[in-house]
């Protein structure tokens, strides 16, 4: 009996026929959201389902439909997918989806929140490693801040068992976190632990601007999500906390990509898409208008791709209210305003919402690019404000971070 391993990945030539067209493939990443349902109830989740919705769980995709798809994607030229929920783990069948996936050579990224790993899927996720560093979600320092986030009255002690098993099994991950009222007097705590953990190599990211539910199916909670928002001069203060270093790189981020976006709605789509649990194509994962989405039931991933993300890439706007504002907005790119955001909050593709808009101002301020009072949609001379603020940072006023010799705006302004 033979003792070699099998391989979970294979070279081909760059130039394959049908693999990459015009030397980019035609799906780089898959966003795959095996299921809806999670065994947490967190306050700020925009997707979760219960974890016994039986109703949700017949209408899932079975592990074939999703190794169909899977296998789809990878002749497409997909290099990766990420798994993610409601919990991807609460499937019976998330090994076999995951022994498919690497089968194909997909680089894989699981989201989880780490609660229901066991010591086999550790043991297997050593044995085949997914290639991409787990992230997991933790929020709550304590038995207490985590019930009162979660929901769980379990979910601190299972949090610290499945990181116990990503790390004796030597399993790459990393951990983010969220501003909530339940953590928001942990925050230090919790980036000084993230730093004796071994994959991580930066501070955690948390999530501070919390979207509504993305199905718009439960207003009860979104009205719970929107009292969970942080005003923005709150916002602007939690971000100051990384130093001058973080103004230095909004601030180049506007020197570089500042613009209106004028009547396009999808200015972001690339090569990434997303498939929800029931098998419906997106643009992404939050976005679920039915004018975006596409029925893998009804049709193929790569007519999705090839006939019909097109013509949701070209999607204009005629409304009056966003051209005036979010298509004369020379902000555009920093803003989290998007057609996702739209849909969340009012149900259509191109309602401004005013949350993200207040946001976007009060960061601008923060970093000099406006005047307090002023509103980015109104300045016509957007490109002279932009050239003379951005002058002003190179010279010195105040873009370099204490102790720094470079920041990291100064040296993308070099590279200009």
């Amino acid at each position: 009996m033979s003792t070699a391993k099998k391989a979970f990945s294979k070279k081909v030539p760059s130039g394959r026929a049908g693999l990459w067209k015009a030397g980019r493939p035609l799906l780089a990443r898959l966003d795959f959201e095996l299921t809806e349902r999670c065994n947490n109830n967190c306050i700020h989740c925009s997707v979760n389902l219960p974890a016994g919705d039986e109703e949700a769980r017949r209408r899932e995709l079975a592990a074939a439909e999703i190794k169909n798809i899977l296998g789809e994607a990878a002749s497409l030229g997909c290099l990766s997918v990420r798994f993610t929920g409601g919990e991807p783990l609460l499937r019976d069948d998330f090994e076999e989806i995951y022994i498919a996936a690497r089968n194909l050579g997909l680089r894989v990224r699981i989201f989880t929140n780490a609660t229901l790993l066991t010591p086999e899927l550790a043991a297997l996720l050593k044995k085949i490693p997914p290639l991409g560093k787990m992230e997991v979600s933790v929020y709550g320092m304590s038995a207490e801040s985590a019930l009162a986030v979660t929901g769980n009255p379990d979910s601190h002690e299972a949090l610290r068992r499945g990181l116990a098993l990503l790390l004796s099994h030597g399993v790459p991950f990393e951990v983010k976190g969220a501003v909530l009222p339940p953590t928001k007097d942990e925050l230090d705590r919790f980036e000084a632990w993230t730093r004796d953990l071994p994959g991580m190599t930066a501070l955690p990211s948390c999530a501070m601007l919390f979207d509504l539910r993305s199905r718009r199916d439960q207003a009860a909670k979104n009205d719970e999500i929107r009292r969970l928002r942080m005003e923005p001069q709150e916002y602007i203060q939690l971000e100051s906390r990384r130093g001058e270093g973080q103004k230095a790189e909004l601030r180049a981020f506007v020197a570089r990509f500042a613009g209106p976006g004028g009547d396009r709605l999808f200015p972001c789509l690339v090569d990434t898409a997303s498939v929800d649990a029931y098998g419906h194509f997106q643009v992404c994962l939050s976005l679920r208008h039915p004018d975006t989405v596409y029925d893998l039931k009804k049709g193929s991933l790569r007519n999705a791709i090839e006939e019909f993300l097109p013509k949701v890439r070209e999607m204009r706007t005629a409304n009056p209210a966003y051209l005036k504002r979010c298509g004369r907005c020379f902000l555009k790119a920093l803003c989290l305003q998007c057609p996702a955001k739209s849909w969340a909050e009012h149900g259509t593709l191109d309602t401004p919402v005013e949350y993200f808009c207040r946001i976007t101002h009060a960061q601008a301020v923060s970093i000099g690019v406006l005047d307090e009072g002023e509103k980015a949609w109104t300045l016509t001379d957007w490109q002279a404000r932009v050239a003379e603020r951005a002058a002003s940072w190179k010279n010195g006023s105040g873009a370099k971070p204490e102790g720094s010799e470079e920041c990291e705006g100064e040296r993308i302004w070099k590279a200009r």
